[in-house]
Protein backbone atom coordinates (compact mmCIF):
# COMPACT_ATOMS: atom_id res chain seq x y z
CA UNK A 1 0.00 0.00 0.00
CA UNK A 2 1.50 3.26 -1.24
CA UNK A 3 0.27 6.78 -0.72
CA UNK A 4 -2.05 7.82 -3.55
CA UNK A 5 -1.00 10.70 -5.75
CA UNK A 6 -3.27 13.72 -6.05
CA UNK A 7 -3.35 16.30 -8.80
CA UNK A 8 -5.58 18.96 -10.30
CA UNK A 9 -5.61 21.58 -7.60
CA UNK A 10 -5.03 25.22 -8.30
CA UNK A 11 -6.72 28.58 -8.58
CA UNK A 12 -10.27 29.05 -9.77
CA UNK A 13 -12.65 31.97 -9.94
CA UNK A 14 -15.99 31.93 -8.15
CA UNK A 15 -18.38 29.91 -10.28
CA UNK A 16 -15.50 28.10 -11.93
CA UNK A 17 -14.57 24.44 -12.04
CA UNK A 18 -11.71 22.18 -11.14
CA UNK A 19 -11.21 18.45 -11.41
CA UNK A 20 -9.08 16.65 -8.86
CA UNK A 21 -7.56 13.27 -9.55
CA UNK A 22 -6.26 10.68 -7.13
CA UNK A 23 -4.35 7.67 -8.42
CA UNK A 24 -3.94 4.67 -6.13
CA UNK A 25 -1.55 1.72 -6.11
CA UNK A 26 -3.86 -0.70 -4.29
CA UNK A 27 -3.78 -4.35 -5.30
CA UNK A 28 -7.58 -4.57 -5.56
CA UNK A 29 -8.65 -1.00 -6.05
CA UNK A 30 -12.17 -1.97 -7.08
CA UNK A 31 -12.82 -3.41 -3.59
CA UNK A 32 -12.13 -0.10 -1.85
CA UNK A 33 -14.29 2.87 -1.08
CA UNK A 34 -12.77 6.27 -1.77
CA UNK A 35 -13.39 9.32 0.34
CA UNK A 36 -12.71 12.97 -0.31
CA UNK A 37 -12.02 15.37 2.53
CA UNK A 38 -10.95 18.97 2.86
CA UNK A 39 -9.51 21.28 5.45
CA UNK A 40 -9.65 25.05 5.26
CA UNK A 41 -7.80 27.49 7.53
CA UNK A 42 -9.22 27.56 11.02
CA UNK A 43 -11.52 24.61 10.45
CA UNK A 44 -11.50 20.91 11.21
CA UNK A 45 -11.01 18.47 8.41
CA UNK A 46 -14.41 17.65 6.98
CA UNK A 47 -15.94 14.98 4.83
CA UNK A 48 -16.73 16.10 1.30
CA UNK A 49 -18.06 12.88 -0.18
CA UNK A 50 -17.29 9.29 -0.98
CA UNK A 51 -17.83 6.57 -3.52
CA UNK A 52 -18.27 2.88 -2.78
CA UNK A 53 -17.25 -0.10 -4.86
CA UNK A 54 -20.77 -0.41 -6.30
CA UNK A 55 -20.17 2.44 -7.26
CA UNK A 56 -22.48 4.65 -5.30
CA UNK A 57 -21.54 8.23 -4.48
CA UNK A 58 -22.55 10.39 -1.54
CA UNK A 59 -21.94 14.03 -0.71
CA UNK A 60 -21.90 16.50 2.11
CA UNK A 61 -24.76 18.99 2.03
CA UNK A 62 -22.31 21.81 1.45
CA UNK A 63 -21.23 20.42 -1.92
CA UNK A 64 -24.22 18.38 -3.06
CA UNK A 65 -25.32 19.40 -6.53
CA UNK A 66 -21.98 21.03 -7.28
CA UNK A 67 -19.41 18.26 -6.81
CA UNK A 68 -19.33 14.85 -8.46
CA UNK A 69 -17.22 11.88 -7.42
CA UNK A 70 -16.36 9.14 -9.87
CA UNK A 71 -13.89 6.30 -10.19
CA UNK A 72 -12.11 4.40 -12.90
CA UNK A 73 -11.19 0.92 -11.69
CA UNK A 74 -9.04 0.30 -14.75
CA UNK A 75 -6.68 3.17 -14.03
CA UNK A 76 -7.26 3.00 -10.26
CA UNK A 77 -8.14 6.66 -10.24
CA UNK A 78 -10.77 8.57 -8.32
CA UNK A 79 -12.01 11.97 -9.39
CA UNK A 80 -13.61 14.92 -7.73
CA UNK A 81 -15.28 17.20 -10.25
CA UNK A 82 -15.98 20.56 -8.64
CA UNK A 83 -18.37 22.96 -10.34
CA UNK A 84 -19.87 26.20 -9.17
CA UNK A 85 -16.95 26.86 -6.87
CA UNK A 86 -17.22 29.52 -4.22
CA UNK A 87 -14.71 31.04 -1.84
CA UNK A 88 -15.85 28.73 0.95
CA UNK A 89 -14.51 25.80 -1.08
CA UNK A 90 -10.97 27.06 -0.59
CA UNK A 91 -9.15 24.28 1.24
CA UNK A 92 -6.59 21.55 1.01
CA UNK A 93 -8.32 18.53 -0.46
CA UNK A 94 -7.43 14.95 0.40
CA UNK A 95 -8.40 11.61 -1.04
CA UNK A 96 -8.26 8.39 0.94
CA UNK A 97 -9.18 4.71 0.64
CA UNK A 98 -11.11 2.36 2.91
CA UNK A 99 -10.80 -1.39 2.49
CA UNK A 100 -14.50 -2.25 2.89
CA UNK A 101 -15.69 -0.87 -0.41
CA UNK A 102 -19.18 -2.28 0.05
CA UNK A 103 -19.80 -0.32 3.21
CA UNK A 104 -22.12 2.65 3.35
CA UNK A 105 -19.25 5.06 3.10
CA UNK A 106 -20.90 8.14 4.63
CA UNK A 107 -20.95 6.17 7.90
CA UNK A 108 -17.23 5.44 7.78
CA UNK A 109 -15.36 7.79 10.06
CA UNK A 110 -12.38 9.47 8.48
CA UNK A 111 -10.08 7.87 11.05
CA UNK A 112 -10.82 4.49 9.49
CA UNK A 113 -9.47 5.41 6.07
CA UNK A 114 -6.07 3.87 5.48
CA UNK A 115 -4.23 5.39 2.54
CA UNK A 116 -4.24 9.17 2.30
CA UNK A 117 -3.09 11.40 -0.50
CA UNK A 118 -0.64 14.20 0.06
CA UNK A 119 -3.31 16.85 -0.32
CA UNK A 120 -3.78 19.44 -3.02
CA UNK A 121 -4.57 23.12 -2.56
CA UNK A 122 -7.74 24.52 -4.07
CA UNK A 123 -8.06 28.28 -3.96
CA UNK A 124 -11.19 30.08 -5.13
CA UNK A 125 -10.72 33.80 -5.55
CA UNK A 126 -11.60 36.59 -7.94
Amino acid sequence: QVQPVESGGGLAQPGGSLRLSCTFSLRDFDYYAIGWFRQSPGKEREWVGCISSAPSSHYADSVKGRFTISRDDTTKTAYLQMNGLNVEDTAVYYCASYHHGGAYCPAVDMTRYENWGQGTQVTVSS
